[in-house]
């Protein structure tokens, strides 16, 4: 399978499993793709606040740090997309993973086509639009700048990963309309929603609590997805 591109990535992968990592390399070397790695969470934190990725590939298990730590670290500074390693059903480890910031999750063990396809869906979302009159969302205190990912409540800038960020725009442009979990599943992973989408609601959880200041709710509508709209007692 080749992996479509229109630019050259920088992935960071931080496994201590070297085989693992050279595969990764290996897969997506026909591609252009520049993967660099690090053993161990240490290093690896080292290499990705010195340098420039556009995605980083973080195991939960590390020597020196595990993935968790390091993903705290990182979003302290950084809002690079991870996507996290995770052992085949330590679902625990990917709700933790999503609550500390991560964008997506991968339960080991997994094929090279299914990472391929993790990774576009995540650089797709992440990419910024250049713009010469950049847009910008509004709704209540709630202000979003779609070219840069950024949000701010009034004046006041929070952090946000992209892919919070991607499902409070499709929220917000969606103004008012009720936003299928079809819809939301079909954005981020390319695929309807199933009946245990635990990460959609762990992402859905996280953005309540960051926008709690912004005049806005989001809405759960039973059985069929979720609405944003201004909060009538603020």
């Amino acid at each position: 399978m080749s992996v479509a591109k229109t630019y050259s990535p920088r992935i960071l992968v931080i496994d201590d499993d070297t085989r693992l990592c050279e595969l990764i390399r290996e897969f997506f070397a026909s591609s252009g793709y520049s993967i660099q790695t690090a053993y161990d969470g240490p290093s690896g934190l080292s290499l990705a606040l010195g340098s420039d990725f556009d995605l980083i590939l973080l195991d939960v298990m590390l020597p020196g740090m595990d993935g968790f730590g390091v993903l705290t670290q990182l979003r302290r500074r950084l809002q690079v997309p991870v996507i996290m390693l995770t052992a085949r059903g330590a679902m625990q480890d990917r709700v933790q993973g999503l609550n500390a910031g991560a964008d997506d999750y991968l339960a080991k063990p997994f094929g090279p086509e299914e990472l391929a396809a993790r990774i576009n869906a995540v650089l797709r979302r992440s990419r910024i639009v250049a713009s010469e009159s950049p847009e910008l969302l509004c709704l209540a205190d709630l202000r979003l700048n779609p070219a840069t990912k950024r949000a701010w409540i009034r004046e006041q800038q929070f952090e946000i990963t992209c892919t919070e960020f991607d499902i409070l725009d499709l929220l917000v442009r969606a103004n008012g309309r009720v936003v299928t979990r079809d819809e939301v599943c079909a954005m981020l992973y390319q695929r309807k929603a199933t009946p245990f989408e635990r990460s959609m609601e762990v992402h859905i959880s996280r953005l309540r609590k960051k926008t709690a200041e912004a005049g806005v709710v989001i809405r759960s509508i039973r059985g069929i997805g979720y609405m944003l709209a201004k909060d009538d007692h603020q």
